[in-house]
């Protein structure tokens, strides 16, 4: 059965996640212990991560959840609000997070029942403790989002969600806070750390079991197709051809190769040299994008007429495919050289913005990691 915050949030992953082959690397505990140096702008601590213990880094992810800031906040109530604010309505968060935009759709309204699915489990540890007020209406689920078709059948059975689908679902895409501010998950190219990147700590291959196995040709299709870079084919055979004496292990190995490998003047224009690598990695190790083609059309599903969905993209990768997904739900199935609307093949849903939206510069300011935001929604016309 569903649970609320006072019990163990219901996991799927075991069941429609299995692990892939990859051995990790590094410390168990995903800390690797290395003394002070700097390099190329590198700060790395002189002390070893694994010295703080446990509940200190308990704590500071706690801390971590009250400081967030959740990503056009008053536009995402905005929009979900009028499916919303309804006797019995329920709301998926698809990417639960720490729970702040969960935290104040449940305050703003009393009846509202929430499923938070999240695939990393500090993020459900910390969700569930900020939303401890409301364990009577939320139901934390260890997921990854493509799921949402089974956990809600799941949910229906257990009586949590009603047959005729749900009235709201939110996706915000992308790596966390929680995950970037948190040095040893690997996530960051500003910081040393074992090359990790899993949103799910707990299965699947590491960013360094691909950079240490794929093949250059197989490395190549992931730099140009995740990370949109135009030196995917010298990055490649770079990283090839320096594993073979020294296995990659750590942020600050690849860090040091892109800098060698990407010319100087795109790094004058093109931003940081690893932004795009480390962006295709962690787009490969989580299979972000796979996990999104398959639940975008799942969430439209799962939506009740009236119900509204609401997307967070951050590259032009999500964007675009959200941006299909929805297109072709609010495109009538009626020939083009018929004058009239036949009878059933109206549009499924309607769009709720014109294009995308994008933060202000006001919140961008109060919230840089707004900055590459792109917002889409819809809401359900006809079942």
């Amino acid at each position: 059965m569903g649970t609320g915050v006072s019990g163990a949030p219901k996991d799927w992953s075991d069941r429609f996640r299995p692990e892939r082959a990859g051995t990790g690397t590094g410390r168990p505990d995903g800390h690797g212990g290395r003394t002070a140096r700097t390099t190329r702008g590198w700060d790395v601590a002189d002390t070893p991560d694994g010295d703080r213990n446990a509940r200190g880094d308990r704590d500071d992810r706690m801390a971590a959840g009250d400081r967030h800031v959740p990503v056009l906040l008053d536009r995402v109530s905005e929009l979900l609000g009028p499916a919303l604010d309804a006797p019995g309505a329920v709301h998926v968060d698809a990417t639960l997070g720490m729970g702040g935009h969960a935290a104040a759709l449940l305050a703003a309204y009393p009846q509202l029942t929430l499923v938070g699915l999240d695939r990393d489990p500090q993020a459900l540890e910390i969700a569930g403790r900020r939303l401890t007020a409301y364990s009577d209406r939320f139901h934390p689920v260890h997921a990854v989002y493509d799921r949402i078709g089974d956990v809600l059948a799941d949910l229906g059975t257990d009586g949590v969600v009603g047959d005729g689908g749900v009235q709201g679902i939110l996706f915000d895409l992308g790596v966390s806070s929680l995950q970037l501010d948190e040095t040893a998950r690997g996530f960051s190219y500003s910081r040393d750390a074992d090359l990790d990147m899993r949103m799910d700590p707990t299965t699947g291959p590491t960013a360094a079991d691909i950079l240490n196995s794929y093949s250059a040709p197989e490395l190549r299709r992931i730099l140009r197709e995740y990370g949109e870079e135009r030196f995917a084919g010298p990055i490649a055979n770079a990283i090839v051809r320096n594993r073979a004496s020294t296995p990659f292990t750590r942020s600050a190995q690849l860090v040091e190769l892109l800098y060698g490998v990407v010319p100087a003047a795109s790094r004058r224009t093109g931003g940081h040299p690893a932004k795009r690598t480390f962006q295709a990695l962690r787009i490969e190790v989580n299979a972000e994008l796979e996990a999104l083609r398959d639940a975008l059309p799942a969430a439209l599903d799962a939506l009740a007429p009236g119900g509204r969905i609401v997307v967070l993209s951050y590259h032009s990768l999500e964007d675009r495919m959200t941006k299909r997904a929805l297109a072709e739900r609010t495109r009538s199935r009626t020939p083009l050289d018929l004058p009239v609307e036949l009878p059933g093949h109206e549009p499924e849903f309607r769009l709720l913005t014109r294009g995308s939206e994008t933060a202000t510069d006001a919140e961008t300011e109060r919230n840089p990691r707004a900055a590459p935001v792109r917002l889409r929604a819809a809401e359900r016309v006809a079942s």
